[in-house]
């Protein structure tokens, strides 16, 4: 009854539609079949996967994604990071190290995945779609072009060409800071976790990454301090410019 009253959509005589009743069973049949597929990765049964037991799906899942064909396969293991990392950016906040199988049912990214099925899906929905070709194709192209001595990591200098190039050297530095690195260099999957926080500043897990590189003192909570220490330097790059920056008092913080 609470199903049918779900698919109720007001009709007079109280009937629910063909289509609507039809949805529903293969939407439950999806989530069932991708239940028992993801548990076979849970190699601790205990309903998490691993960051190495998403690897082990998607790379399996690949071969099955006609939109997927044209990857060389030399690429197959970055598309699997670039993945991967969407999964564990949002669902797993924390940093734990592994997901529950019952939230990666619940979001929205399996759905995005298995869209690469369609094999007349259209180049703006795959444009728009994270685990498409094209876009993964595109963040490690600009991860490539931001590497300009090759060494496959990125310094601080590097990243700061990212974008348009105006991110100030000190929301750089507490980026290198905050983030793991290693001898001072940052490698893809910690990039990966820069881009997505960078492109979509409205999701709560981008707003946690941006606010832990903004608390310089770890606080807890931005204080005037903080705000003002990241906009002398908005100040002095917009200067560097040639743009008059705003003024701004000195504010003690209290």
């Amino acid at each position: 009854s609470r199903v049918f009253a779900k698919l109720q959509q007001g009709d007079r005589l109280g009937r629910i539609s063909i289509m609507a009743l039809f949805n529903y069973i293969m939407r439950k049949v999806w989530l069932h079949q991708t239940r028992i597929g993801l548990s076979l990765y849970d190699v601790t049964g205990q309903g998490f996967l691993r960051e190495s037991d998403l690897e082990n799906y998607i790379l399996e899942l690949i071969e099955t994604l006609p939109q997927l064909d044209g990857l060389e396969k030399s690429f197959h293991p970055f598309y699997v990071c670039t993945a991967v990392r969407k999964f564990f950016f949002f669902l797993d906040p924390l940093r734990t190290g592994k997901i529950k199988i019952q939230d990666v049912l619940a979001c929205s990214f399996l759905d995005d995945l298995l869209e690469l099925r369609d094999q007349e899906l259209s180049n703006g929905l795959q444009e728009q779609n994270w685990f498409s070709a094209p876009s993964a194709l595109r963040v490690y192209g600009q991860y490539l072009n931001l590497d300009a001595n090759h060494n496959g990591m990125l310094s601080m200098e590097e990243l700061g060409r990212y974008g348009t190039g105006t991110l100030t050297r000190v929301f750089i530095e507490r980026i290198f800071q905050e983030c793991l690195t290693y001898e001072g260099e940052m490698d893809y999957k910690t990039y990966l976790d820069f881009v997505l926080a960078m492109e979509n500043k409205s999701d709560p897990q981008s707003l946690q990454y941006l606010f832990r590189v903004l608390d310089t003192r770890q606080e807890g909570y931005l204080s005037v301090y903080s705000l003002n220490f990241f906009f002398r330097a908005i100040q002095d790059e917009m200067r560097r410019h040639g743009q008059d920056p705003v003024i701004f008092e000195d504010v003690k913080d209290e």
